[in-house]
């Protein structure tokens, strides 16, 4: 029997806790019976314009952001599958599985949906759950059903948490320490932006 599955995948570089709410409100609201965080292997429309932190500590953060959190778990699929990351490969192999897919995406990201590796496809196999943030109003996209989910959570990005922790800032804002502990253990650096 298949179930209903939340999709929500990104680099997760590092994971934060505006991650977790949109997925706990995505899960809620829509009454999914799971979410699956799902962490890029490689994250294509990213690799070409910066550094990405290995999978496998972009793997490992995702777990412990979500390790006592029912009904939220992290999928490596992405990464056993080796090479660029493409979500259509995802959702193709969990629908033949059965499952019903949403997939969770933020409004700031939702506006490039159709530059995705096989877009059409994917329009006609999922729904679309949008994470409203402050300052971006998603657009309407024709063919597509789209349903908007409110995160009453302060607006985080993981570009600003690797800013704070390149400029030597000692608790990256919005950062689970046990994540923080993660990257000070394993020593991940990242070079704050250039203005």
């Amino acid at each position: 029997m298949g179930r209903r599955i939340g999709l929500f995948g990104g680099t997760f570089d590092p994971p934060h806790e505006g991650h977790l709410a949109a997925a706990s409100a995505a899960k809620e609201v829509l009454g999914l019976d799971e979410v699956l965080l799902v962490v890029a292997n490689d994250p294509w429309q990213k690799s070409s314009h910066r550094s990405i932190t290995e999978a496998r500590h972009r793997l490992a953060m995702t777990k412990l952001l979500v390790e006592e959190v029912e009904g939220i778990e992290v999928s490596d699929v992405e990464i056993l599958r080796g090479g660029e990351s493409y979500t259509i490969d995802t959702v193709t192999d969990m629908c033949r599985q059965g499952h019903e897919v949403t997939l969770i995406v933020g409004a700031d990201v939702v506006e490039g949906i159709e530059t995705w590796e096989r877009s059409d496809e994917l329009r006609e196999l999922v729904h679309l759950a949008v994470i409203d943030r402050p300052g971006y109003n998603p657009p309407t996209l024709e063919g597509w059903f789209m349903e908007r989910v409110f995160v009453n959570s302060k607006d985080i990005s993981s570009s600003e948490v690797r800013d704070q922790i390149g400029e030597g800032t000692s608790m990256g804002y919005g950062l689970p320490l046990v994540v923080r502990r993660y990257i000070d253990q394993h020593q991940l650096a990242w070079q704050p932006r250039k203005n």
